[in-house]
């Protein structure tokens, strides 16, 4: 058993506190530019903190790591190796594609999304969430427009990975841009434009 909290940081971003029902270990996903609520929440079910995961190194999801840290000092910063570089503080556990991080008995499992960025991950929390960081957003996917964006990559990882997945898994953005915070897999294959798009030129021509 788990839980999934969603918590609206800054404007419009998403930080994610995932706890496993079991044993009470807890991880922070992205906590954003203001990690009081996440403290709340962690604080109030009196949560062991084993992980605080970056989806990717942009300050907007990244800033208040080390506030976290402080809080919380036995818990482990984990990141990809491409992200590792751009963080500017050191990274406890570097994974990669299809690792597996356990949370008391839930497994996260890592999934290597680049396209937003060169080390981008998405995490498929106990084969029935996804936490999409800046990948997928509901009805849109992240920018390739930025420093180590790839159309090409943000494709191949949106159709050869995340459309792959069941339908019935529910979609955990990074960034509330969406018409509803979160939804099925299945919903957003049939209606989002980016994922109903199979060719990678009219892709890249999206606005």
């Amino acid at each position: 058993m788990m839980t999934i909290t969603q918590i609206k940081v800054g404007v419009d971003n998403f930080s994610y506190l995932i706890q496993c029902e079991q044993t009470y270990q807890g991880a922070l996903v992205d906590p954003g530019v203001d990690a009081a609520k996440a403290i709340q929440f962690i604080a109030i079910r009196n949560l062991d903190l084993k992980y605080i995961i970056l989806t990717h190194h942009h300050s907007d999801h990244t800033i208040s790591t080390a506030q976290i840290q402080n809080t919380y000092p036995d818990a482990q910063i984990v990141a990809s190796k491409e992200e590792e570089k751009q963080m500017g503080f050191p990274i406890d556990q570097i994974v990669s594609d299809a690792d597996i991080l356990q949370l008391g008995t839930v497994p996260l499992t890592i999934i290597h999304t680049p396209g937003h960025t060169p080390g981008g991950i998405c995490i498929l929390v106990n084969k029935t969430a996804l936490l999409t960081g800046d990948t997928l957003f509901i009805g849109d996917c992240g920018r390739t427009d930025l420093p180590g964006g790839d159309v090409s990559q943000m494709f191949h990882s949106l159709h050869e990975k995340i459309m792959k997945l069941p339908d019935e898994l529910i979609v955990y953005p990074g960034h509330d841009y969406g018409n509803k915070p979160f939804d099925t897999l299945g919903n957003q294959k049939r209606t989002n434009k980016i994922l109903l798009e199979s060719s990678l030129h009219k892709f890249s021509q999206i606005p």
